[in-house]
């Protein structure tokens, strides 16, 4: 769902705050491996698209990504936030967790999110996208 598929008229300045705490949210639970927090945040009908996980509809399957490791650990660091309406997109990177690296080294996966949010700031949805270089 886009901002595109949102009915009605302007968005108040306090939905599009409140959608970034539920954003900041996000990222931290998922961090700590709160499933029930990151569940709290999500809307009924939300759904995710990711280049590295299978596509997901509903609160019950996006939280089975997490849940059943579908998509990589790590440790989310936010870079920068740019909000408009019912749209939050996110750049950052993902570290990943100590132990997965056979040789110690961290490379973080650089990353941009979008979200979209419901008129009462619920994560609706949101897409990631990773840098990759040109080949």
């Amino acid at each position: 769902m886009t901002t595109r598929d949102m009915t009605g008229g302007a968005v108040s300045g306090a939905v599009t705050a409140a959608g970034i705490d539920h954003v900041r949210l996000s990222y931290h639970y998922l961090d700590i491996g709160d499933i029930d927090g990151y569940g709290s945040l999500l809307a009924d009908d939300i759904r995710v698209v990711r280049p590295d996980a299978p596509l997901r509809a509903g609160r019950e399957e996006v939280l089975s990504l997490h849940q059943d490791a579908l998509v990589p650990p790590g440790t989310h660091h936010i870079e920068e936030i740019v909000a408009q309406g019912h749209s939050v997109v996110v750049t950052g990177r993902l570290t990943p967790p100590a132990a997965s690296r056979p040789d110690g080294t961290a490379r973080d996966l650089e990353f941009v999110d979008w979200f979209t949010l419901t008129d009462d700031s619920m994560l609706r949805g949101y897409r990631r996208y990773y840098f990759t270089a040109p080949s």
